[in-house]
């Protein structure tokens, strides 16, 4: 883990928009917005398609035992969705750069429009090395095929480039919460996306404090099977309340 430690981010939408519109993503085409609760009329009001959804959670000693048991298994038998190339994953080496490794996520392994100069579409090309196009995200054709970067490679590239330092501080200040003096939390940003693994659309978490990405099954609809997934294997593990959801769709203006 690298010495740098950045602000924590607010899972909320002014937040996380002001972070990704900075980035490079198209305000008028796509953006985050709030998952108020699980219930029927509240998951209504989420605008569809949903591309992404951002979990933030509470670690307890119970998630990190089951953390631990998955990793082991991910470590030993290794993620075949990182030798299909179906998903883009970051290690998270930045303490408290959590926020910012799930937007990168949802962002690059979701079909958004982005600015083609921009951050995001810089670093997708220089993490996947294929600039025309990711698993699942339209960028301008470029003949060259460059080195594919390892996680270990994305990480090292994200801690040395300068391109989303300053947007994370900016968007960190802009929250409901004053800027902690205390940097220490135990709130932790996961992400869930929807990949195409071996002509099947399945659910994925992408989370950079884990040993690889994690397939969760089979996805027919990824805001429901998003929700079920996280109130079976999270919610109901802790009696906190400090958990948030936000979706990546269209703009909620």
């Amino acid at each position: 883990m690298s010495t740098t430690r950045w602000i924590p981010l607010e899972n909320n939408p002014e937040v996380l928009n002001s972070w990704a519109h900075k980035a490079g993503l198209v305000p008028a085409d796509a953006g985050f917005s709030d998952i108020y609760g699980f219930d029927d009329e509240l998951l209504a009001m989420v605008p569809r398609p949903v591309k992404a959804v951002l979990l933030l959670f509470p670690i307890s000693s119970v998630l990190e035992e089951r953390r631990k048991e998955e990793d082991k298994k991910l470590t030993d038998e290794g993620s075949s969705l990182n030798d299909k190339g179906a998903v883009l994953w970051i290690k998270q080496t930045i303490s408290n750069a959590c926020g910012t490794i799930g937007l990168l996520h949802a962002l690059l392994n979701a079909d958004v429009p982005l600015d083609t100069e921009s951050p995001l579409a810089k670093f997708a090309k220089e993490c996947k090395g294929l600039p025309s196009r990711l698993p699942n995200m339209k960028l301008i054709p470029d003949k060259q095929i460059t080195h594919h970067k390892t996680p270990e490679e994305r990480a090292k590239f994200l801690e040395t480039t300068p391109l989303f330092a300053n947007i994370h501080a900016e968007a960190a200040s802009t929250g409901q919460s004053a800027v902690p003096t205390d940097l220490d939390t135990d709130l932790h940003f996961s992400c869930f996306i929807e990949a195409n693994v071996d002509g099947a659309s399945h659910l994925v978490e992408l989370d950079g404090r884990r040993a690889g990405p994690m397939d969760r099954g089979l996805c027919s609809d990824l805001l429901a099977d998003a929700i079920k997934f996280v109130k079976n294997n999270y919610v109901v593990q802790s009696a906190s309340i400090q958990f948030s959801m936000t979706s990546l769709g269209p703009p909620d203006f």
